[in-house]
């Protein structure tokens, strides 16, 4: 029996396919920058140039890239699927939006950014969030407060990922719980996988190699996600034989 709810984590390596940077290099850099010097806030506070800068150039590089078969597949997953569908991402650019644009989502569907969204901006004294296509002053002032500037509504290291009682709350209740292109090395996404098996449910890897996590699910699926997901969509999709018949 299909399970009705489902939550699907997907990481860096479903934008990898699309030329989307993965998060750090072989040499522990991060698209040329030390961690500490961009996303922290910390380096925010010391130098908000530089940190200003360095999303100001990922922003602007995402229309160089779009969504590719594992994105588009997920999308036509959440418009056909019956029950409810909880897709989380780690990754903070537009690539599943733009899919799920492409093909409207069933009213079960949700899509959580947990560490944020490269495409918006935060008032750092009201919190409010509001769409930002373009650059950021290093002291960009807010509309909101007269206290507060704008930063990247990115989670950087140190501060809690976003909308963790909805994403806990969907893993205690999902039959099915699939990661996608995650290193399973990064918390909290990589406890999901026990979280959901707690629960009772069924869990698959879809990865390019064996993760730090890939001993915890029941399957694994390796190779490329373009390949993979599409491949593991129209199988969930299928009905059986019998149901056929």
């Amino acid at each position: 029996m299909a399970p009705r709810n489902v939550v699907n984590l997907t990481g860096a390596g479903i934008s990898a396919e699309s030329g989307v940077p993965t998060f750090r290099d072989a040499g522990g850099l991060w698209e040329g920058h030390r961690f500490e010097d961009v996303a922290t806030p910390e380096a925010f506070a010391r130098d908000p140039e530089t940190v200003q800068r360095f999303y100001d150039l990922r922003r602007a590089a995402l229309p160089s890239v779009h969504p590719n078969t594992a994105h588009r597949a997920l999308a036509e997953l959440a418009a056909r699927w019956p029950g409810r569908l909880t897709l989380v991402t780690q990754n903070v650019d537009d690539l599943h939006d733009r899919a799920q644009a492409e093909v409207p989502p069933a009213k079960g569907f949700r899509l959580i950014h947990m560490h944020g969204e490269l495409a918006k901006a935060r008032c750092t004294a009201s919190g409010t969030v509001v769409d930002w296509p373009g650059d950021m002053a290093p002291h960009e002032p807010s509309r909101h407060h007269q206290s507060g500037r704008m930063r990247p509504h990115i989670v950087w290291f140190g501060e809690v990922p976003l909308e963790m009682d909805a994403i806990e709350a969907a893993l205690a209740t999902c039959g099915l719980f699939v990661s996608i292109g995650t290193s399973g090395a990064v918390w909290p996404a990589a406890g999901f996988v026990r979280a959901a098996r707690a629960a009772g449910a069924r869990t698959l890897e879809i990865n390019l190699d064996p993760s730090m996590g890939t001993p915890l699910f029941d399957e694994a699926r390796h190779g490329p996600a373009s390949v993979e997901v599409p491949k593991w969509v129209a199988g969930l999709l299928s009905p059986p034989p019998a149901a056929r018949a």
